[in-house]
């Protein structure tokens, strides 16, 4: 049935376009009249037709990364949970020195950030040398990563004698992916190399959740939804600094201008009006010569 519409559908529309045509490039008999009206409305009509008519398909290239982004969340969600289990503030006031090969697991640079950034948090002095620390910290990585599972609820393909098969019907699937970390830690005196308490194992686990019923979904659910929204709305979602859309520098000074050296202290010099403080009063005075009055005989005569 649709292919007899659509195949009449391009008839009429092929038939009105040879019209159009016919009566734009012949000229009418003498005698006849062309009217604009009915060609104006024919090139409508076509045009509209032509639109029914006819198909087309797009496609947009994209790429992935190796690692999905879902993979690399679970992973640091469960890191991340896994260290806030973890009490660094002990060690507040003093040097703390990270050693780091104990730590073999994908993703390791966000593990070992992660630590330091708590160790920085909490008042700690973190050293590159073990001489220079006063607490030495190893962590250790037990487990990091990834695995899924898909569940569904409906009727599995079933494949019947004489080479028929019957399709697979899915009424409701979930799909669900977790991510684990087990990271365990010690400390020790960098000086005596005797342990700062027990220690331990701690343990987190990240999921993503997706539920989809009769195709329609998903529907998310886990800890990696949990955070998406806690860090994207609300207060958390509000950008604080946003960098310039343009590019622009600043000249910088030239090499030979130097800042001013700072003006070298003035001594003091006093005037005949002014006077010494009353500290200065004895120095000032020891270097005044005596002055006694003068007699009525040394005093000058002006004689003609």
């Amino acid at each position: 049935m649709f292919h007899s519409i659509l195949g009449f559908c391009q008839t009429v529309a092929g038939s009105r376009l040879l019209n159009i045509i016919a009566a734009t490039f012949i000229p009418p008999t003498e005698g006849q009249i062309m009217s604009p009206v009915p060609l104006c409305s024919a090139v409508r009509t076509s045009l509209v037709l032509i639109l029914l008519v006819s198909c087309g398909c797009s496609s947009v290239k994209t790429t992935n990364t190796a690692r999905s982004s879902v993979e690399q969340m679970l992973i640091s969600n469960a890191v991340d949970q896994s260290l806030d289990k973890i009490n660094f503030h002990p060690f507040a006031g003093h040097k703390v020195f990270l050693e780091e090969k104990y730590i073999d697991c994908v993703d390791k640079a966000y593990v070992i950030g992660s630590i330091r950034h708590r160790l920085l948090h909490v008042g700690c002095k973190l050293v590159d040398k073990v001489d220079d620390a006063e607490i030495v910290l190893e962590p250790r990585s037990g487990t990091v990563g990834t695995t899924n599972s898909d569940s569904y609820v409906g009727i599995p393909e079933i494949t019947l004698p004489g080479m028929m098969t019957l399709p697979e019907v899915r009424v409701a699937t979930k799909t669900k992916q977790v991510g684990v970390a087990k990271i365990g830690i010690a400390a020790y005196d960098a000086k005596s190399r005797t342990s700062l308490g027990e220690g331990g194992v701690t343990l987190a686990q990240s999921d993503d959740t997706n539920i989809s019923v009769f195709g329609i979904g998903p529907y998310q659910k886990g800890t990696i939804r949990n955070e998406v929204i806690h860090s994207t709305s609300g207060k958390a979602g509000i950008t604080r600094d946003r960098l310039p859309v343009e590019v622009a520098f600043s000249t910088p000074a030239p090499a030979d201008v130097l800042e001013a050296p700072a003006a070298k202290e003035a001594k003091v010099q006093y005037t005949s009006v002014e006077e010494p403080a009353a500290e200065d009063a004895p120095e000032a005075a020891a270097e005044l010569p005596d002055e006694t009055p003068a007699s009525p005989s040394d005093k000058p005569s002006w004689a003609e």
